[in-house]
């Protein structure tokens, strides 16, 4: 019988930075994959890459790692964001995409035990780091998926 995963998931819009990594430290979380295209915006605030990876090791003692294969493609990103694109279509591309890619070979097990994809939805609804979690689960089928 193969060991449960608990992977947690994070958007960090709608959030301050204390409640991010107070959410984190709580969760005990380990490590924090980020799935997102551009992680170096202005826009990512606090958790511009280079920061962020400060942060949480600081902070927290948490390890950052960037994986590019867990993020959508600039031409899906932008249908669904900047040309209000429907969501099953936006889920449908990314689904064949990371299956495409293989993102299950990408990322192992012992990985992703204890870490904590992020991205910058608020909310897990409509958002790619939820369909990753659920991807790999399909995939691996001992996944416990948390959102924080």
């Amino acid at each position: 019988m193969k060991n449960q995963i608990k992977l947690f998931t994070i958007g960090f819009t709608q959030k301050s930075a204390q409640q991010f990594f107070e959410n984190l430290e709580k969760a005990g979380v380990k490590r924090v994959i980020d799935t997102r295209l551009n992680n170096i915006s202005q826009l990512a605030g606090f958790t511009k890459a280079r920061d962020l990876k400060y942060f949480l090791k600081t902070i927290n003692g948490i390890d950052y790692i960037h994986i590019l294969d867990l993020a959508p493609t600039k031409i899906i990103l932008d249908e669904y964001k900047k040309h209000k694109g429907d969501w099953s279509v936006y889920e449908k591309k990314f689904l064949n995409l990371m299956s495409d890619r293989q993102i299950q070979n990408k990322i192992s097990p012992d990985l992703a035990d204890g870490a904590c994809l992020l991205c910058s939805e608020a909310k897990p609804h409509h958002c790619h780091r939820r369909l990753v979690a659920e991807y790999l689960n399909d995939k691996w089928g001992n996944i416990s998926i948390c959102h924080l």
